[in-house]
C-alpha cells in the first residue's frame, strides 16, 4: 500500500494515498477497536449536518460563498452515492464522537481541495476545522446526528414495519374471527376464546407500542446543534444554530427546533434512552407473539396444533419431514437483541459527567441497529408468516371438547364445588362434561346444552 504524508498538532502521519481522510482519522483508526462500524445512517446524519452549515456558515459570510458551495457539493457527492467506505472508524472510539466527527470534516475537505488541484491533505482551500468544521463541535454535532439518524431509521424502517405487521395481524384476526378454540392460563386448558381475539389483541400491542414509540421520538426533534464544546455556543455566530436546523428541518420534512437547554441535550442522551425503552417495550411484544404462536403451532401430532405455519424450509438434518417455526425463532432472537442493546444503551445513558456524555458513539450505533433490527424483524414476521397463518379449525374444535373448562358457567348453577365433581369424573372416567353433569342429575339435558355450547362463552 502506498502512503502519503500528512500533518496534524501532533506531528507527521503516513496515510494511504487512496483514502480521503487525513492524519486524524488516521490516528484514530490506530486507536479503536476493530469491530462494530458505526452505522451509514450515523455517517449520513453526519454528512447532512455538514452541508446545512457549509450552506449556513456561507450565508452568514463567515466562510467564502465559493468555498461554501463546493463543500455542499463534496456532500451531497456522498449522500447521493449513498457511499461511507471513506469512514471506517468503529462505535468504540473516543466518547464524544470527535473521531468520526474529524473523518467526515477530513473527507468533505479533501473531496474540495482534490478538485480545485490542490491535493488531499493540502488543507487549502478547504481545512477541516476552520472551515468544514466551522461554528461546530464534535460535542454538539454528534448528538444531533444522533438525533436525526435515529428518526430517518424510525420513519424509514420500523413504523412502515409496524404498519404492515399490524395490517397482516388484523387481516389474520378477521380470517380467525369465528374459530373457537381453548383459551389457555398457566399453559393450562381456560375458558374458550375466539382465535381472532388473540391475533386482535397482538396488532393491539403492535399498534400501541408504535404509538407509544412516535411519541417519544418526537423528543428527538430537539436538536443541541449551536452549543459547541460544552453547552454556552462559544465560537458560534448566533444565528448559526437557527440556520442548520432551518435547513435540515427543509431537507428532512421535519420540524426540529433548538434543544430548549443545550446543557441538558449535550451533558445527557435521556431522549434516546427513553426512544430504546420504548423499543424494549415492542420487543417484548414480538417475544410474546412469537412465543405464543410457536406454542399454537407446535405438534402436529403432539402438540396444540392449533395453527399452521407457512413452511419456509426443512426442519431438521435427520428427521425427515420435520418443519419447525424458523420465523418466530429467528424474530425471539432478534427481539432478545434488541432487548440487550437496549441495556447497553441505558449503561450508555449513564456515562453523561458534566457537560458531556463520554458513551456516544456506542449508544447512538446501538439505538439506530436496534431500531433497523426490529423493523427487519416485523418485516420478516408479516411476510414470511402472519400473512401465511392458518387455523386446524378441526384441532381447535377437537382439543375445545376435550377440555374440562367448558365447565367453567355449571358453577354459576351449581356452585364451584358441585361442577369441580362433574369435571373430575369426566376426566377420571373418559365421560364428556355432558354425559358426566347428567350422570350426577346436576341439570336437564335441555339446560346442559346451553350452558356447556362454547359459542355463548366467548
Amino acid at each position: 500500500m502506498k502512503f502519503r504524508k500528512e500533518s496534524d498538532t501532533m506531528g507527521t502521519v503516513e496515510v494511504p494515498v487512496k483514502a480521503l481522510w487525513g492524519a486524524q482519522t488516521q490516528r484514530a483508526i490506530g486507536n479503536t477497536i476493530a469491530m462494530g462500524r458505526l452505522p451509514t445512517r450515523l455517517w449520513l446524519a453526519l454528512v447532512e449536518i455538514k452541508r446545512a452549515a457549509a450552506l449556513t456558515n456561507g450565508d452568514l459570510e463567515l466562510i467564502d460563498s465559493t468555498l461554501s458551495s463546493e463543500i455542499v457539493k463534496a456532500a451531497d457527492g456522498l449522500l447521493l452515492s449513498g457511499d461511507t467506505g471513506h469512514f471506517p472508524l468503529t462505535r468504540y472510539m473516543t466518547g464524544s464522537g470527535t473521531s468520526a466527527n474529524m473523518n467526515v470534516n477530513e473527507v468533505l475537505a479533501n473531496i474540495v481541495n482534490e478538485k480545485v488541484g490542490r491535493g488531499r491533505g493540502s488543507k487549502d482551500p478547504a481545512h477541516p476545522n476552520d472551515h468544514v468544521n466551522r461554528c461546530q463541535s464534535s460535542n454538539d454535532v454528534f448528538p444531533t446526528a444522533i438525533h436525526t439518524g435515529v428518526l430517518a431509521a424510525l420513519e424509514e424502517d420500523l413504523f412502515p414495519a409496524a404498519d404492515l405487521l399490524t395490517q397482516a395481524l388484523g387481516e389474520r384476526a378477521k380470517r380467525f374471527s369465528t374459530v373457537i378454540k381453548l383459551g389457555r392460563t398457566h399453559l393450562m386448558d381456560a375458558l374458550p376464546v375466539y382465535l381472532g381475539s388473540e391475533f386482535g389483541a397482538y396488532a393491539t400491542q403492535i399498534r400501541n407500542g408504535a404509538h407509544r414509540l412516535q411519541e417519544l421520538s418526537d423528543s428527538l426533534l430537539e436538536l443541541p446543534i449551536g452549543g459547541t464544546a460544552v453547552g454556552t455556543g462559544v465560537n458560534a455566530h448566533p444565528d448559526f444554530a437557527i440556520g442548520v436546523i432551518s435547513r435540515l428541518s427543509q431537507r428532512q420534512c421535519r420540524d426540529y427546533v433548538p434543544a430548549p437547554n443545550r446543557f441538558e441535550a449535550m451533558g445527557s442522551l435521556d431522549r434516546c434512552v427513553a426512544v430504546s425503552g420504548a423499543l424494549r417495550g415492542l420487543a417484548v411484544s414480538m417475544i410474546k407473539m412469537a412465543n405464543d404462536i410457536r406454542w399454537m403451532a407446535s405438534g402436529p401430532g403432539g402438540g396444540l396444533g392449533e395453527l399452521v405455519l407457512p413452511a419456509v424450509q426443512p426442519g431438521s438434518s435427520i428427521m425427515p419431514g420435520k418443519v419447525n417455526p424458523v420465523i418466530p425463532e429467528a424474530v425471539i432472537q432478534a427481539m432478545t437483541q434488541v432487548m440487550g442493546l437496549d441495556s447497553a444503551i441505558a449503561m450508555a445513558g449513564t456515562g453523561g459527567v458534566l457537560e458531556l456524555n463520554l458513551m456516544m458513539p456506542l449508544l447512538g450505533s446501538n439505538l439506530i441497529e436496534a431500531v433497523e433490527l426490529s423493523a427487519k424483524a416485523m418485516t420478516l414476521f408479516a411476510e414470511k408468516c402472519i400473512k401465511g397463518i392458518e387455523a386446524d379449525r378441526a384441532r381447535c374444535a377437537r382439543n375445545l371438547e376435550q377440555s374440562m373448562a367448558l365447565v367453567t358457567p355449571l358453577a354459576e348453577k351449581i356452585g364451584y364445588d358441585r361442577a369441580a365433581e362433574v369435571a373430575k369424573k369426566a376426566h377420571n372416567e373418559g365421560m364428556t362434561l355432558r354425559e358426566a353433569a347428567l350422570a350426577l342429575g346436576v341439570a336437564q339435558p335441555e339446560e346442559l346444552d346451553k350452558l356447556l355450547d362454547p359459542s355463548t362463552m366467548v
